[in-house]
């Protein structure tokens, strides 16, 4: 009886002691991920192109994406969705685009968030559009447009 006893009281302080580390190591994991949202956001490591970052937490939403790569022209339109906060993907953009030679044109915002960026020849447009606690991430890059000087017209008499 009194072996049957100590294993009880054994068993039992094993069971809680398991319970109250496990409890305590996801608890720390999920403060850190809350802070991790406060915090600045990093890139992705596998990017589609490799020169416009995707932030960490937007997840590819691949049957609504697009991309075409040949001979140096490159053309997509690639969706992410995740709950970052659009501030801080503007914030993210404003800063990693500049570190990949993008030169932001202009931010619009309107409900949605809109920003232009453009090089030599390519530009980079990425759109955040709110739906509930979430956002839909499009980014979307092609060539520029060639612009071509048109003769001068003789006024119409």
């Amino acid at each position: 009886m009194k072996l049957f006893v100590k294993l009880f009281f054994l068993s039992t302080t094993c069971y809680l002691l398991t319970t109250i580390l496990t409890g305590c190591s996801s608890l720390s994991n999920s403060s850190n991920a809350k802070s991790a949202n406060f915090g600045i956001l990093e890139p992705q490591a596998i990017l589609k192109f490799s020169d416009v970052p995707i932030p960490v937490g937007l997840k590819s939403l691949p049957a609504q994406s697009y991309s075409f790569e040949s001979s140096g022209v490159r053309v997509g339109v690639l969706k992410y969705q995740g709950k970052n906060n659009p501030d801080q993907v503007v914030n993210f953009y404003k800063e990693q685009m500049a570190m990949y030679n993008w030169n932001l044109v202009n931010i619009i915002e309107y409900g949605q968030r809109l920003l232009n960026f453009e090089r030599e020849n390519e530009t980079c447009i990425i759109i955040m559009e709110p739906k509930g606690n979430t956002i839909i991430l499009t980014i979307s890059l092609g060539p520029k447009s060639q612009t071509v000087a048109k003769k001068a017209r003789t006024p119409v008499k």
